[in-house]
């Protein structure tokens, strides 16, 4: 149980979200998949290397990085830890030792689809040095994670809402995708529903099924997953439903594993599932809002990122419009959710955001606004204070992190 704990706390830091992109000519889209190096480093670590993954349609020049300290809670000022093209979502390899991202784009190497990079991490300085890219097997990739085993990459790709499979090298670089599926189907908002739109891809806990939710289908599909020979199996279990119209987003486990939830982007709800992990079972038992009061869904409402706090009591999820985090207790006996509120983000269109390992801080991205806001996290009510510490970068959408040896 502790390795499963382990790999839903520092996995799932990510951001990114469904917004028009000019390189992609989609809807750019963004729990679980990979662990640090070594449990017991991951428990005492009060130092962590923060990575960022950023849209470069602006300011931006690619990935960047910076330090975490979370004794005191201060970080030191982003840098630039290695140029890319829309490097908008990131992953970080079990062994720490490299961090892969997409290329969320619509036209890699001649080709109509995104592409999927991978880097060394220097153990020193945390720098990146790309090892090489290939093709994500769709257009507009904009989710990945790395298995718990540190053998192959999942990646969701929006536009065409197709999921891949691409293997690891021993040296960490990447092979052609081993497998891909092309999502079939639509929904009830003729708009945004015409067709699938994978947004998410996730792993449970055992290595064993994988969890794409699309927003086009309003579904979440469910595939056996055999990471010693890179497959994807769509007759694994049955998929999930969520309301109609509710288009489904990022996704993420309770930390026993035992429920997990969806973020709603079109409705701005969260989903709840309790989890069979023998057959890869997820069975709903509530549909929440996210917004205060049962708020009405306003024009240019969405919701972004959700993420379960490593103390299995809390829920969080970012309202973009409403520019805000939600935050919910969970009923340890059932898994539901009660809405105790939502705090101000500080900034605009929050993407994702990330708890650090220790569940201490939450750091809310702001992409409209380019900041990255810390709060801390009160560890008997869930909610989050400003500590009055604004990092400034440019469109950022994912972050990812891990322990510094000190």
């Amino acid at each position: 149980m502790k390795k499963q704990l382990l790999a839903v706390i520092v996995t799932g830091l990510c951001l990114v979200g469904c917004q028009s992109d000019s390189e992609s000519g989609t809807e750019a889209g963004t729990e679980t998949g990979s662990t640090v190096e070594g449990e017991q480093e991951t428990e005492q670590a009060t130092k962590f290397r923060v990575y960022v993954g950023t849209y470069t349609n602006g300011d931006s020049q690619g990935i960047y990085q910076f330090d975490l300290d979370v004794t005191t809670g201060k970080a030191t000022d982003p840098t630039l830890a290695a140029e890319a093209k829309n490097p908008s979502f990131v992953a970080i390899h079990p062994s720490g030792k490299y961090l892969y991202s997409v290329s969320e784009v619509a036209d890699f190497d001649g080709k109509k689809t995104g592409g999927v990079s991978a880097y060394a991490i220097a153990a020193d300085s945390g720098a990146l040095t790309l090892l090489n890219s290939t093709a994500s097997g769709g257009r507009g990739p904009c989710h990945l994670v790395t298995d718990q085993a540190g053998k192959n990459v999942l990646v969701a790709n929006y536009g065409e809402g197709s999921i891949a499979c691409i293997p690891i090298k021993e040296d960490g670089s990447l092979e052609a995708a081993s497998s891909v599926i092309q999502h079939e189907g639509s929904s009830v908002n003729k708009q945004r529903q015409a067709g699938p739109h994978a947004h998410s891809i996730n792993l449970d806990a055992e290595n064993g099924f994988a969890f794409a939710a699309d927003l086009g289908l309003d579904k979440v599909l469910v595939y056996g997953f055999d990471g010693a020979k890179g497959t994807l199996d769509a007759a694994g279990a049955p998929d999930a439903d969520v309301p109609p119209g509710s288009g489904p987003r990022h996704f993420a486990f309770h930390p026993s594993g035992k429920y997990a939830y969806v973020i709603n982007e079109m409705l701005c709800t969260v989903t709840g599932f309790s989890y069979d992990a023998d057959a890869g079972k997820l069975t709903s038992m509530q549909t929440i809002s996210t917004l205060p009061g049962d708020g009405e869904v306003e024009k240019g409402f969405s919701t972004a990122e959700i993420v379960a706090h490593p103390s299995g009591k809390f829920l969080y999820g970012s309202n973009r419009g409403h520019d805000s985090i939600a935050i919910y207790t969970i009923d340890e006996n059932s898994g539901k959710l009660t809405h105790v509120g939502n705090e101000s983000t500080q900034g605009k269109t929050p993407r994702n955001f990330a708890l650090d390992p220790t569940g201490a801080y939450l750091l809310a991205e702001n992409q409209g606004s380019g900041t990255i806001v810390l709060f801390g996290i009160d560890q008997d009510t869930g909610k989050l204070t400003a500590t009055g510490q604004v990092l400034n970068v440019a469109n950022p959408v994912c972050i990812r992190m891990i322990p510094i040896a000190e």
